[in-house]
């Protein structure tokens, strides 16, 4: 049966090759600045326009989610057409960032509990620090026993 399909493709006018692939389920999430009700339903109608599952609005925190088999730029690009300024959404949850307050990370307008994604500054570490800390550690048996 196999090589029976295999054949079938060189000789018929539709082929399984040429098939489009789906996109995969995303979920995009966008920094649209809404403040009305006007301007909230243009967004989520260019939105619905690329027969997406859900578009989620939150005008408190000017973001749009969208889910569904789409290209996020595409999104982005249909939220643009409205007229708005948007952008991807900048932000994550401050409990997963380990330095918050670094210099590009604390934003003001963020919402509640959201510092913007950027590249975490690490403190350097210096060896003999370490070294030093170590020979006063409850934890190393050859540790000073004058303390």
């Amino acid at each position: 049966m196999g090589a029976l399909d295999y054949l079938s493709n060189f000789f018929s006018a539709t082929s399984t090759r040429s098939r489009s692939r789906r996109k995969p389920m995303q979920t995009v999430e966008i920094k649209v600045k809404m403040d009305c009700d006007g301007c909230e339903r243009r967004v989520k109608n260019s939105v619905k326009s690329m027969k997406v599952k859900t578009v989620e609005v939150n005008r408190k925190q000017s973001r749009v989610t969208v889910s569904g088999n789409v290209d996020p730029n595409k999104v982005l690009k249909n939220v643009k057409s409205t007229g708005k300024r948007a952008e991807f959404w900048p932000y994550i949850p401050y409990n997963l960032v380990s330095y918050p307050y670094v210099a590009q990370a604390y934003d003001k307008r963020a919402p509640a509990g959201h510092v913007k994604n950027v590249v975490q500054a690490v403190a350097a570490h210096n060896t003999t620090d370490e070294h030093i800390t170590h020979l006063f550690s409850d934890d190393n048996p050859n540790a000073c026993s004058i303390m």
